[in-house]
């Protein structure tokens, strides 16, 4: 009898053992595999930065100074000796148009004047008209505005600019002789060519 029941729980145990070993087995065939592990793809090569190259300095441009539209000083001082050596064109009585002397007395530096006046196109010469003292003041402001624009005309056509060139008239007034006779009447019915107060 006792070996009976030793038997009966070595079969038990054998069948527990036996069963408990087919029931992993069932959950390790039952279980999943892993998923694969992915081999890290290769390292891409990294990058090679150039050698900074030395930076040129590109030659700056030299500054071009705008050419002047006025005469230096040298040349202002040649302007003003020009215009000193020009003497007063003179008209006869209740004239207006340019005697030989007067034409001769404008065409002597009319040519250096003109090629000087082109290198500086904002430099400005006025031409003053006068007259005697006799006739009215209107009468002589319109003489002495004629002889003035007659002076002019010569010098454009000698090739003076026009553009450079201003005219005005005192008829009567700033008389460079006051004396009372035709010696001085006629010292005073002139043109004078002056350099403009506003040049620069």
């Amino acid at each position: 009898m006792r070996n009976f029941r030793y038997l009966n729980l070595v079969a038990a145990a054998a069948l527990f053992v036996f069963g408990t070993a087919c029931a992993k087995k069932q959950l390790a065939v039952a279980r999943p595999a892993p998923p694969p592990v992915a081999e890290p793809a290769p390292a891409a090569p990294a990058a090679v930065t150039p050698a900074p190259q030395p930076r040129r300095e590109q030659p700056q441009p030299v500054a071009q100074a705008a050419p002047s539209k006025y005469p230096d000083a040298a040349t202002r001082a040649r302007i003003d000796e020009l215009i000193g050596r020009i003497q007063d064109a003179y008209f006869d009585y209740n004239e207006h148009s340019l005697r030989d002397d007067a034409i001769a007395t404008l065409r002597a530096d009319s040519t250096e004047l003109a090629e000087i006046l082109k290198r500086f196109p904002e430099y400005r010469l006025k031409i003053e008209g006068y007259c005697d003292e006799r006739g009215s003041t209107e009468y002589n402001l319109a003489l002495g505005d004629a002889r003035a624009k007659a002076a002019k005309a010569y010098l454009v056509n000698s090739g003076v600019s026009g553009s450079q060139l201003d005219t005005v008239s005192y008829g009567k007034e700033n008389p460079v002789c006051t004396d009372h006779d035709e010696v001085c009447w006629q010292k005073n019915r002139r043109v004078h060519i002056v350099a403009e107060k506003n040049n620069s």
